[in-house]
């Protein structure tokens, strides 16, 4: 006969209609604050289901540190460094202190991050980058921090759902749907995206939104890229090899669209006479290339703030989901195609 498994917190916290946070929060003693309605509700789903708290995690959420673990795929990309930036600053102002990985876009890395800082009794975790298509490596992420969350620690995630805890998501589909109606609008039929690395989840999302949102006698021609200034650069020479350029180029992401716009430059391309260049993240250095670039703003530096409020609001009615905005920004370096 096969042994019942006995219950985790997960269980209890799908039962009362909770985040395991929550959960974690009333039955290992932590120190945050939940209500009593939502307290009576876990206690209740514990008792039915016979769930037997984890001592050990009971201690650590009675002795968690004043310190916020924070997971950044690429620590020196202007789009990480700004989120970054904003974790930081909320930080000093609680005088809370932050530890930094850069892990690359490997969930493996993260988990190998999170084991190492297990030591800290981190207060949060931040986990700050696209989500990849890995899914056996994306689970293994999420037993880790789910295994946090069991602890009393609080997990958020900076991109898209689907890790366990809260998340703040921005609204890349969104955004980009909103840029390739601008180009439409303009007279744009003709396109190129340049996308960047397709395990990443960001890549499709913005990707699909553009692409989506284009009517159906657009033609569209796709440009692999890494996501970097070089990798940009790289596909602006292969766009240019492919002989006639589209009337205007959506490259996911402001970095790469740096360096596809040197590569255009060097090859005598003009824009936005010739071909139109607009990007997505809104870096700081896009407003003072030549001509300046059209892209659609994410408010990264709030982004971080939002990430490090979410990892230490004691509320447990505080919402799992946090949704930002996307806003279009034009600049010179989009037109009308010629003759239009």
């Amino acid at each position: 006969m096969e042994r019942k498994q006995p219950a985790r917190l997960a269980d209890v916290a799908r039962a009362a209609g909770v985040s395991v946070a929550t959960a974690s929060r009333v039955l290992n003693g932590s120190p945050h604050r939940v209500s009593d309605q939502l307290s009576e509700r876990v206690r209740e789903a514990a008792r039915r289901l016979r769930y037997a708290p984890n001592v050990g995690a009971q201690v650590l959420a009675r002795s968690t540190s004043q310190t916020v673990a924070l997971l950044l795929h690429d620590v020196t990309d202007p789009y990480f460094g700004q989120i970054a930036g904003g974790v930081l600053a909320e930080a000093a102002r609680r005088n809370i202190r932050v530890l930094i990985a850069d892990t690359g876009i490997d969930p493996d890395s993260e988990v190998q991050h999170l084991d190492s800082l297990r030591g800290y009794r981190p207060r949060a975790v931040i986990v700050a980058g696209s989500r990849t298509t890995d899914e056996e490596a994306e689970a293994r992420l999420a037993d880790h921090l789910s295994d946090l969350l069991e602890l009393g620690a609080t997990v958020v995630s900076v991109g898209q759902p689907g890790l366990p805890g809260r998340v703040v998501r921005p609204a890349n589909r969104e955004g980009a749907g909103a840029l390739a109606r601008y180009l439409v609008e303009q007279g744009h039929r003709e396109f190129a995206v340049v996308s960047g690395p397709e395990q990443l989840q960001v890549v499709r999302d913005r990707r699909d939104g553009f692409v989506g949102a284009l009517p159906p006698e657009a033609s569209v021609t796709h440009v692999p890229s890494e996501f970097s200034r070089d990798g940009g650069y790289q596909a602006g020479l292969d766009l240019l090899a492919r002989g006639s350029l589209p009337t205007a180029v959506f490259v996911t992401g402001d970095v790469q669209a740096t360096g596809l716009c040197t590569a255009l430059r060097e090859s005598g391309v003009r824009i936005p006479e010739e071909v139109s260049v607009a990007g997505f993240d809104d870096i700081p250095i896009v407003r003072d290339l030549t001509p300046s670039l059209t892209t659609v703003a994410l408010p990264l530096h709030d982004m971080g703030v939002k990430a490090l409020v979410a990892a230490l609001d004691e509320d447990g009615d505080f919402p799992d989901e946090l949704s930002v905005d996307a806003e279009l920004v034009a600049r010179e370096s989009t037109a009308p195609p010629r003759g239009k």
